[in-house]
């Protein structure tokens, strides 16, 4: 016996869904542009100002493109609806977006904090007006982006991957603009790097999360929201139910999480009613929506997948 939460509430939840990607998908096309567009005259001012910080703060947007990109492809790739080969669709590419996001602000900050050394073995001269002004553009740029997706990066990690991204690169430009006065004012060429590699070191702190959260959920793991012993605590307390074995949380996607797990109940099956409402409930309390629930009747401990070693 399965039950799905596609009943009222259900269907609400995904109708919700369904309006998301319209307006980001608004949101990466402009994000996109935007950045496209100030790479070239970040990159471009990098090299006359002879600022590493500058070209640093332009490499690192990007790879914000490219994560941009990532992240857009995997929420467009996540509406298509299932086949006979992928029975969930593709809602899992948006997993995997959030995970080579991560994986790409880390290296980008990684190609950064290498260039940044190199300059403190042979500093060079910076022209920090110019720093100070293209960096400052880079803020807003930057900063607007970001804005785009923060009202959807709580409850998706594939926004909340492209909006830290954008929000790091908006930290890094007030970094450069940072190092920019400073070296106006003191004449200290190291200010560049430092500054440099002081940002990286924050952006990565701040991206480790991501990235953890990212893993875990490419490797199946139960969403981090979700308590599974206060789960099997709600099954185990539903009437009739005298064991649950073989249950198992994990994502769909970066937004719809599945459940499966077996309900011993010696007294009889308890009906249709019984699995819709518990779908229901474990969606309501627990935000899991698509619930596998099968009723076992034997209490011989017959069922092969009872063990808990075994999946």
């Amino acid at each position: 016996m399965t039950a799905h939460s596609h009943d009222g509430h259900g269907h609400a939840h995904g109708h919700a869904h369904a309006h998301a990607p319209d307006r980001f998908g608004r949101a990466f096309a402009l994000g996109a542009a935007l950045n496209v567009v100030f790479v070239v005259i970040e990159a471009a001012y990098g090299i006359l100002s002879n600022s590493v910080a500058l070209l640093a703060d332009a490499g690192h947007n990007l790879s914000d493109v490219l994560a941009l990109l990532i992240a857009w492809a995997a929420s467009a790739l996540a509406r298509q609806r299932p086949t006979a080969r992928y029975t969930y669709g593709l809602r899992g590419s948006t997993v995997l977006a959030a995970l080579f996001n991560a994986i790409i602000l880390l290296v980008a900050i990684g190609g950064i904090a290498w260039e940044a050394i190199r300059r403190f073995a042979a500093p060079e001269p910076v022209v920090g007006e110019t720093v100070i002004v293209v960096a400052a553009i880079g803020i807003a740029i930057n900063g607007i982006t970001a804005l785009l997706f923060a009202s959807g990066r709580k409850g998706d990690l594939n926004i909340r991957g492209a909006f830290l991204h954008m929000a790091a690169d908006a930290a890094v430009s007030a970094g450069v603009v940072a190092a920019g006065v400073a070296i106006l004012l003191t004449g200290w060429l190291w200010l560049d790097p430092a500054v440099s590699l002081l940002v990286g070191a924050v952006i990565v702190w701040g991206t480790w999360g991501l990235l953890r959260e990212a893993l875990n959920m490419a490797l199946s793991a139960v969403p981090g929201g979700i308590e599974p012993s206060e789960v099997q605590e709600f099954l185990g307390r539903l009437p009739g139910v005298a064991r649950i074995h073989d249950f198992h949380v994990w994502p769909m996607s970066t937004t719809e999480v599945a459940l499966t797990c077996h309900l011993v109940m010696p007294d009889g099956h308890p009906g249709d009613e019984f699995t819709l409402q518990a779908a229901k409930k474990l969606h309501d309390r627990f935000g899991i929506g698509h619930a596998t629930i099968q009723i076992e009747i034997s209490a011989d401990n017959s069922c092969v997948l009872e063990p808990d070693h075994v999946v």
